[in-house]
């Protein structure tokens, strides 16, 4: 993907995304780009500056200390089951396992279906340390 800063002729400016510079030129070509504003398609790209990412030695951010924390919590206090989270957690709910906290991995079908069903979930904002290098 690929982000475009454009202006029209009227001087409106905008930002795009594109599958790549050619589906922009495609879709220019065609008369698919136009100003959100006044609709004019005699669209430009204009100058833009480059995304560039921080150094790797950055400090974390506190989003990430947080997350960090969370899943030291999780992995600590609950039992990873695995692909097997949709699986152990109905069981659990219809009482044919013990209660207890878990973790692991499902499907989205499975979790909406866990949902549905009214037994308590929630994704996690990490992959859970045994799937990790």
């Amino acid at each position: 993907m690929i982000r475009y800063a454009l202006k029209c002729p009227q001087g409106h400016g905008f930002e795009s995304w594109f599958q790549s510079a050619a589906a922009f030129d495609a879709l220019k070509a065609a008369g698919h780009v136009a100003c959100p504003e006044c609709g004019d398609a005699k669209v430009e790209k204009s100058l833009m500056a480059p995304s560039i990412g921080t150094a790797s030695k950055a400090p974390p951010s506190d989003r990430e200390k947080v997350i960090a924390d969370l899943r030291r919590h999780v992995e600590a206090n609950s039992d990873y089951v695995g692909m097997n989270f949709a699986a152990e957690a109905r069981r659990m709910h219809d009482g044919d396992a013990p209660s207890r906290s878990i973790h692991g991995e499902a499907r989205l079908d499975e979790a909406r279906q866990l949902i549905e069903e009214g037994i308590p979930v929630a994704p996690l904002p990490f992959v859970p340390t045994r799937r990790t290098n």
